[in-house]
């Protein structure tokens, strides 16, 4: 997968994602509903991700299914997000993220697995 998720095209996966394949009828109501789109603008970027190949519309009913999970999507865009910001280096990521932000001890300790899991 080399196509970007662009914000809105997000928004659309984030649905997804959390109720499961739906209708495009479905998404777009509740797109009305969380984001004040109306049908128009949720059916082209709809056709948008299934152009690229990130969700899968089925008849009857138009059900759209992601065929990207979340998870993939995560990675890719901080992997992007390492490379354009920070020069490929993700201690120099960790440490804008780090510095300013005081960290509970169980947050430490979870971040210490992490790193020793890898």
């Amino acid at each position: 997968m080399k196509d970007k998720l662009f914000d809105s095209e997000a928004k659309v996966m984030e649905i997804i994602w959390a109720k499961g394949p739906l209708s495009a009828k479905d998404i777009s109501l509740i797109a009305a509903d969380s984001i004040g789109w109306n049908k128009n603008t949720t059916y082209t970027i709809i056709k948008k991700l299934e152009a690229k190949g990130f969700i899968r519309r089925d008849d009857p009913g138009f059900i759209c299914t992601a065929l990207v999970s979340q998870h993939e999507i995560q990675k890719l865009e901080a992997e992007s997000l390492v490379k354009k910001v920070f020069g490929g280096s993700r201690q120099a990521l960790f440490s804008a993220l780090l510095q300013d932000e005081p960290l509970s001890d169980n947050e430490i300790d979870a971040l210490k697995k992490l790193i020793e899991n890898r």
